[in-house]
């Protein structure tokens, strides 16, 4: 499942946390799902080694929305460090929407992370893709995602 974009950035994850991001995203439907991304970054490739399901705490518009509190970020956070790992980006879903960042998503993106989107609609998954923004912060381009072994997996 490589699909080469034009940015050259690149996102790997093994079949095992592509799956559990799917299931996430099922579960949730029609809601949105979100988590984190945990592993390294070297240059362009971003390398996923374990990821941590968050809840969506937001109290409105669930099925377009997702937040994450402060204390989960944090929580998030602790984890990497035990994990000797860094937050690298951050998954959620699209109920019935294609798998692309939203103008709100861009607006509350860092552009230091990936963002996995999967888009969802009853009871299955449509699509999956990740993103990265440039660094300008006017919009995201796509990156590659690359299935790699899950040897590293914790």
């Amino acid at each position: 499942m490589t699909n080469q974009k034009r940015n050259n950035e690149m996102i790997q994850l093994s079949r095992r946390l592509l799956e559990r991001i799917k299931r996430h995203a099922v579960s949730s439907y029609p809601e949105e799902c979100c988590g984190v991304l945990l592993g390294r970054k070297q240059g362009k490739i971003t390398t996923v080694s374990n990821l941590l399901e968050l809840r969506n705490t937001v109290d409105e518009s669930r099925t377009q929305r997702f937040l994450v509190t402060p204390d989960e970020y944090r929580m998030a956070e602790r984890e990497a460090t035990r994990e000797g790992l860094e937050i690298v980006g951050i998954y959620h879903s699209h109920p019935d929407h294609p798998a692309r960042p939203s103008p709100f998503d861009l607006e509350h993106a860092l552009p230091w992370w990936s963002y996995v989107i999967v888009s969802a609609s009853k009871g299955q998954t449509r699509s999956i893709s990740s993103w990265t923004m440039k660094d300008d912060r006017s919009a995201f381009e796509e990156e590659t995602i690359e299935i790699v072994s899950g040897h590293s997996e914790l």
